[in-house]
């Protein structure tokens, strides 16, 4: 089966070569290469929102999903010639929509035997190479060795490196060859890189298994043997967008340097990049070595768009050369769905889309999640209350039975909502949109104030006397780098008030016990807290290094789930309690 691979195209640049004058390059037979890519992809198949059971739709006519994006990569291929189309996925694929999850944990292929609806879809596509993204590690070992065996293209990966042998896990790189009618083959290198975060994020399932190499490390030793092994193109698929990184990058490497691989490792001709949830149809970094342009590309997020990348290529001493590349972003709201990818993969959306829409419980009130990132709601108090019961419950007959239990959860939703009456999976599901796992740390009253104070970055400073704007006074830019609302910590079990017109460090004005006394410095608590936070995303503070108490690698959205279905009722009284709040200059803030 064909296989092809997309990129975001624009702008003619030259590239691979010094520029010739356009004269003599027009005397020289030229071949037009195109490279497809998509990336972050996450479960998405069709252009569905499970979490309110319709067709995903916002105000900018956005449309998303591989069913889409086949149509697009289709019509490219008829258009300009299949033998001269190549397509790829620059990873995070096995996470993301309850599709995803239900054939990894209700219905798992590792039991089943069934195909997984994403290799289902990039089969039915013809993909000629994917990569390895940091969220392919999230459901473990198994379901991503089985899922590999069923893709038809290869999964690529120079970096990741079994933890014995040192030697990569994965293949590291591909040779596609084209035959582009009338011409010499055409020999297409694609290699493969990962983010090496993953070694923070999913330490459970990677510790002492795999090590993720640095990946401008990593380029640096395989983009030559790429060369080598005859490639007249070279194209990195990089999981890693550009800019900084969320966590200490000491021991593990930059967590995004795509425009560092291209300024100090020569011999690429372009990186399709990702991980960011950017879109960047076009930009060029010139190498440091050579003085050539690379082309760098990133396709948007869930499919929303293929990179269309050209290059011209042309003979130099016999060997194909690039002569200048450039790339446009062809986006899937001008699409339609792939006849192909629909009937391989609509029996199992269908299976996902009953299985949301499950009733578990009933709510005796609505509850909102829109304005949890500056007020104190009680939909949150609902994650915070389970996690603090569970955690409890697990923590009976230990040492750690006496000491107070905290809870942290962050906003990760701000549509989610349990409806007055019938609450089903998905509005769950909607409101714990990540697969993490609930874990428990040990930390003092000191480290808890500090955790805080690090949280409280993400909102911006309102001067004594100014006017709190929820739309421009939260999720904002610190240090350079946005801070989102799944970086936002909020903490139960206490109280506190964070005072927005002092600078960051100093905001935490008051923390105290619910009745009243404030804590002391070298006190302990028991905080319960997601795997993501406690292995270090997000570089809080003290949360990676604290004592784990409790793991029973238990998915938080499932302990919703089943406290939910267990006691059939959802009632807010039972266990929302008003323990924070934001302030000015010690007045209440006004969102």
């Amino acid at each position: 089966m064909r296989k092809t691979w997309a990129l975001v195209a624009g702008l003619a640049v030259a590239s691979g070569i010094a520029a010739a004058p356009a004269a003599a390059i027009a005397a020289r037979r030229t071949v037009t290469l195109t490279v497809l890519a998509t990336t972050d992809t996450h479960g998405n198949v069709f252009n569905w929102d499970y979490f309110r059971n319709q067709p995903y739709s916002d105000k900018s006519g956005t449309a998303y999903g591989l069913a889409r994006a086949g149509s697009i990569i289709n019509q490219i291929r008829a258009e300009r010639g299949a033998e001269s189309v190549i397509v790829v996925d620059n990873g995070d694929t096995l996470q993301g929509t309850p599709l995803a999850y239900y054939y990894a944990k209700m219905e798992p292929i590792t039991k089943t035997g069934q195909t997984h609806p994403m290799a289902a879809a990039f089969n039915a596509v013809g993909y000629d190479a994917t990569n390895i993204g940091n969220h392919e590690f999230n459901y473990g070992p198994d379901l991503l060795t089985t899922y590999d065996r069923q893709l038809k293209a290869p999964i690529l990966s120079a970096n990741v490196l079994d933890a014995k042998t040192g030697k990569p896990v994965f293949q590291p790189y591909t040779i596609v060859t084209r035959h582009v009618k009338g011409a010499k083959p055409i020999k297409v290198g694609i290699l493969g890189l990962t983010t090496p975060g993953s070694m923070i994020w999913d330490k459970a399932n990677l510790e002492g298994k795999v090590i993720i190499q640095d990946m401008t490390a990593a380029a640096q030793r395989w983009v030559p043997k790429v060369r080598a092994a005859g490639a007249d193109v070279v194209v990195v698929m990089s999981h890693a967008g550009i800019g900084q990184s969320s966590y200490d990058t000491t021991a593990l490497g930059a967590e995004n340097p795509s425009d560092k691989i291209a300024e100090q490792v020569p011999g690429i001709d372009a990186i399709v990049m990702g991980h960011t949830h950017q879109d960047v149809p076009q930009k060029f970094i010139t190498n440091q070595q050579t003085g050539k342009q690379v082309l760098l590309t990133q396709p948007r997020y869930w499919a929303s768009s293929v990179s269309d990348m050209t290059f011209e290529l042309i003979k130099v001493k016999g060997q194909w050369t690039v002569a200048s590349a450039k790339s446009v972003a062809r986006y899937s709201k001008n699409a339609t769905d792939d006849p192909a990818v629909t009937a391989a993969v609509e029996a199992m959306h269908d299976k996902a889309v009953a299985y949301v829409n499950q009733v578990v419980a009933t709510s005796t009130e609505e509850m909102p999640a829109a304005t949890s990132r500056w007020e104190d709601t009680a939909i949150i108090d609902f994650i915070q209350m389970v996690q603090t019961q569970t955690v409890e419950a697990g923590l009976k007959g230990t040492q750690y039975e006496n000491l107070p239990v905290l809870s942290i959860a962050a906003p990760f939703s701000r549509t989610a909502t349990f409806p007055k009456g019938e609450v089903t999976v998905r509005d769950i599901a909607g409101l714990y949109i990540y697969d993490n796992t609930l874990q428990a740390v040990v930390m003092t009253a000191d480290q808890v104030k500090q955790y805080l104070e690090y949280s409280a970055k993400y909102f911006g400073t309102v001067p004594a006397g100014g006017t709190f704007d929820p739309d421009t006074h939260t999720s904002v830019v610190y240090n350079g780098q946005q801070v989102w609302d799944y970086n936002y910590d909020i903490i139960s079990g206490l109280n506190y008030t964070i005072d927005l017109s002092q600078p960051v460090g100093s905001r935490i004005t008051s923390l105290t016990h619910a009745g009243g006394t404030p804590v002391a410095g070298e006190e302990k608590f028991v905080v319960a807290v997601n795997n993501y936070r406690s292995s270090g995303g997000g570089n809080f503070p003290h949360i990676a290094t604290a004592p784990v108490v409790y793991d029973q690698n238990q998915e938080i959205r499932q302990l919703l789930i089943d406290w939910a279905s267990a006691h059939g009722t959802i009632d807010p009284a039972d266990f929302s309690v008003k323990n924070w709040e934001l302030t000015v200059a010690g007045q209440p803030a006004q969102g």
